[in-house]
């Protein structure tokens, strides 16, 4: 779907979340060449765990929940996002408004938005 709105121009985000590069390369496939932007969200494992107000990384390391990505099912992080957002040094704030300078910026928002 995200794909044939930005074949007619439009602007499509998606939280399309893969701990897998092959998926996200087949994913940004579907698109043309500068219609896709990766955004890496940047954040360390531990950092995650200790965010986590679920609790669902300790489950993980106490082996009662599997597959569970950065614990015993791996993440392969992007090689060449086209933004690489680094959550320990910014807030969420700073994060926000990087990505839509980004966008602004790439003509994917106007610049007056």
């Amino acid at each position: 779907m995200a794909s044939e709105i930005v074949r007619h121009e439009g602007v499509v985000l998606c939280a399309a979340v893969s701990p897998y590069r092959a998926t996200r390369e087949e994913v940004r496939s579907r698109f043309e060449k500068d219609k896709f932007i990766e955004a890496y969200i940047n954040t360390p494992v531990d950092v995650c765990a200790d965010r986590d107000v679920k609790g669902l990384y300790a489950q993980a390391k106490a082996g009662k929940i599997k597959g569970f990505t950065g614990i015993d099912d791996p993440y392969e992080p992007p090689v060449r996002p086209e933004l690489d957002i680094d959550t320990v040094a910014m807030t969420p704030e700073e994060a926000a408004d990087a990505i839509i300078r980004y966008l602004k910026e790439a003509s994917f928002l106007p610049a007056k938005a």
